[in-house]
């Protein structure tokens, strides 16, 4: 991995059958365990972390009065429907 577009190193604490995993994960794979953490950091963020994220925002969005209000959509969804059907 070359250090272009890398933090400054982070320390942390780990419990220990965490760090004995991704040493394990890190040997079998004959990478380093920084390399481990960066997937596992990378799977989270896409996921559940993207979701908390995506979260916040829509959040903002209501507060910022963006929404809509769900009885307002059904009820355009409703005409759309009885429109489609008539």
């Amino acid at each position: 991995m070359s250090d272009h577009g890398l933090s400054d190193p982070v320390t942390m604490r780990l419990p220990l059958d965490v760090l004995a995993e991704i040493e394990e994960i890190a040997g079998i794979c004959d990478r380093s365990r920084s390399w481990v953490f960066v997937r596992a950091l990378k799977s989270y963020l896409a996921a559940e972390g993207r979701e908390i994220i995506e979260l916040e925002r829509a959040r903002r969005e209501v507060d910022a009065g963006l929404g809509h209000d769900l009885d307002d959509v059904i009820d355009e969804v409703d005409a759309i429907v009885k429109g489609a059907v008539a």
